[in-house]
């Protein structure tokens, strides 16, 4: 499979074995040696890959709703500056909300206009891959007032003024982000601005019930134990889903076969698919001085792989061409970043950030491994476009990384660093110009000093 995706996460683990008590007789019957020899242990291993990406979201609604309480068709707007979370992004006024029809009922999505600084409502589907964006590139003939989101093949009555967005599935996850630019009070009063009309009677089912797993731990043979519900629990967007969800099946029945088919699934997810997988969100086979990019959020196409790690180290990714992010978690010598050193980011004068995108950019630093920001008595986590950073002499930009504030630096271009520990870097570009979006620009390598 093509090893394109992002890497968030450096993780050590031991998996736990988890084997569920079977009667079945421990010697393989002949349908079973039939279904083993029709399936590799390649086979078996991406089918656990193909699931876990449905799994993630399952997992990440369930604990939405049953244990955050947030429920269905009701915005949760994001306090402004708010850190008390994983990878939390502090350029933008955010929200979210499940949004969950049915085939009598439209829910209407209200959208402020927003004038100046950039903004987007990202709609995704059940697999983690983004739906649509409303912003006015996109929309240009109607960028904000009524949405009508209406599942697919259904025709329930909506307002003459809304445009009708048909959705895959009678749920489906929203996330909105506006711009703080130089006025958050201002992107704050738009984040308050978008709201959700919503019509009595909608039927709701509630989340999947699934197995109980974590990051470093993740789920195991069971997970095909429900493959045939979780797969109709959702319509898959992939073009190769039907020929996955067949390997799915195969892997199901011969896991049903026999006591000694459900322990050989078990070691291969164990011994092979959950370390490949694990491994695999450390990052990239050719990273460009210490960053690493995926291409592939929003849209995966085949690549299942791909949609599994992204939706294990940042769900709800949008397309790149929204916003499109580069890790950092190495320098330009491929050492693992550490809060004690300092680094130094030059932006050449013909390639500084500002110039790469439509809209607006930043750096922001996180701790590991758990990708928070580290508190420091700046309560500064990043800098950005409008940071109001000094440029060198010769027209290039310079931001340093250190534990203090470094001489000849100007305290505006520092971002300080947590003494003694690693820590990871996340560049972000929303509206990113096309030679960033094909690759032939990476920001400036993080030169150690």
């Amino acid at each position: 499979m093509n090893k394109i995706f992002i890497a968030l996460l450096a993780i050590s683990t031991c998996i736990a074995c988890k084997q569920s008590a079977q009667t079945k007789s421990t010697n393989l019957t002949e349908s079973d040696t039939v279904a083993s020899n029709t399936l590799s242990d390649e086979n078996i291993a991406d089918a656990w890959t193909y699931l876990y990406g449905r799994y993630l979201v399952i997992q990440q609604e369930s604990i939405d709703i049953n244990k955050e309480k947030v429920g269905y068709n009701r915005i949760k707007y994001t306090p402004l500056g708010s850190t008390t979370f994983a990878i939390p992004n502090l350029d933008v006024a955010n929200l979210e909300a499940w949004i969950a029809v049915d085939s009598s009922h439209a829910v209407i999505l209200n959208v402020p206009q927003v004038k100046g600084r950039y903004y987007t409502v990202q709609l995704l589907n059940g697999w983690g891959e983004v739906i649509t964006n409303i912003n006015e590139h996109n929309y240009p003939k109607h960028p904000y007032g009524k949405f009508a989101l209406t599942i697919i093949g259904t025709n329930p009555t909506i307002p003459s003024d809304a445009v009708r967005i048909y959705l895959p599935a009678a749920k489906i996850k929203m996330l909105a982000n506006v711009e703080l630019k130089n006025s958050p009070a201002e992107a704050v009063n738009l984040q308050r601005r978008f709201t959700l009309t919503v019509p009595e009677g909608i039927q709701i089912d509630p989340p999947l019930a699934i197995p109980i797993f974590t990051h470093a731990n993740p789920i195991g043979g069971e997970i095909f134990d429900k493959a045939e519900a979780i797969i109709a629990s959702y319509p898959d967007a992939m073009l190769n889903a039907s020929q996955m969800q067949e390997i799915v099946k195969k892997v199901t029945t011969y896991r049903k076969s026999s006591l000694k088919a459900s322990k050989h699934i078990d070691s291969v997810v164990l011994a092979k698919a959950i370390p490949v997988f694990l491994s695999s969100t450390k990052g990239f086979d050719i990273p460009n001085g210490g960053w690493s990019v995926s291409y592939a959020a929003g849209h995966f196409g085949n690549n299942v792989i791909a949609r599994a790690i992204t939706n294990y180290s940042d769900l709800w990714a949008n397309q790149i061409k929204e916003l499109i992010y580069f890790v950092g978690l190495t320098d330009s010598n491929n050492d693992p970043l550490n809060g004690s050193n300092t680094y130094e980011l030059k932006f050449q004068s013909t390639q500084l950030p500002d110039s790469m995108v439509n809209a607006f950019w930043s750096v922001t630093l996180y701790n590991l491994p758990d990708y928070r920001v580290m508190e420091n008595s700046l309560k500064r986590y990043g800098r950005s476009n409008v940071s109001g950073m000094k440029m060198n002499t010769d027209g290039s930009l310079s931001i340093v990384l250190a534990p203090t504030m470094p001489k000849n630096v100007p305290e505006v271009n520092w971002l300080p660093t947590p003494k003694g520990k690693g820590f990871a870097l996340i560049f972000r570009l929303y509206a990113a110009k096309p030679d960033v979006l094909s690759g032939n620009w990476f920001p400036a390598p993080i030169e150690k000093k």
